[in-house]
């Protein structure tokens, strides 16, 4: 199995949606993508973590980011699963597409394969997800086991730290929430970080006195 990892170019796999045929490279296009699996439509923690992307859409949509599920049963099964998904949260509508895997080959190829979990048909999909940048790379992985439910406020803040880096070329800090301090990186000297940051940083004083501890506002 690939081990498709951060850096990774994310394979350009044409399936079969429910928005219809969806080409990978295309999809996400000059933008970001939140690429996510589930291990199977009609089980409960997947049914809720579907429901909480919904109602996170305009959050991520806010931010540029597109959303895209994959599962490994046939679009006619998501489209039915849909209907349960939307029952469960009312109000929540699941604007994005979901893609068909029925033959578990491109979960395979996404690194998106729990080992432990199988079925008549074979190994079936972790918890995975994938922030994919404009240029086709992945730039941030979280991986779960099937039995784990992610937290959709900390994929939110992964995405405000990925965006915000990538904007001011800073870091983001443990806890880190818009708004707060980042830290500057390394190989950027004091001098330079004066003209990047001409509203200031401060310097952590440590005991080794390196002066590599710099934080600043963006």
């Amino acid at each position: 199995m690939p081990g498709l990892t951060i850096g990774d170019t994310v394979p350009n796999l044409e399936l079969d949606s429910t928005h219809g045929k969806i080409r990978i490279h295309d999809y996400v296009g000059n933008g970001y993508v939140i690429l996510f699996s589930h291990p199977g439509d009609f089980t409960p923690v997947c049914t809720t973590e579907l429901a909480a992307m919904a109602n996170y859409a305009k959050e991520f949509e806010k931010r540029g980011v597109k959303l895209l599920g994959i599962s490994c049963d046939d679009v006619q099964s998501h489209k039915e699963w849909t209907k349960d998904i939307e029952a469960y949260k009312p109000g929540s509508k699941v604007t994005y597409p979901i893609m068909a895997d029925p033959d578990r080959s491109a979960i395979k190829q996404l690194n998106m394969v729990d080992p432990d979990e199988k079925d008549a048909e074979g190994q079936l999909p972790s918890r995975t997800l994938h922030i994919v940048g404009p240029d086709k790379k992945v730039k941030l992985s979280f991986l779960y086991p099937s039995c784990t439910g992610r937290n959709m406020d900390e994929v939110v803040r992964a995405v405000d730290s990925l965006l915000t880096a990538a904007k001011h070329k800073v870091a983001t800090p443990a806890n880190w929430n818009p708004g707060e301090c980042v830290v500057i990186a390394p190989g950027v000297s004091d001098d330079e970080a004066k003209k990047m940051f001409p509203q200031g940083f401060e310097t952590a004083d440590l005991p080794s006195k390196k002066g590599y501890l710099r934080f600043t506002k963006v």
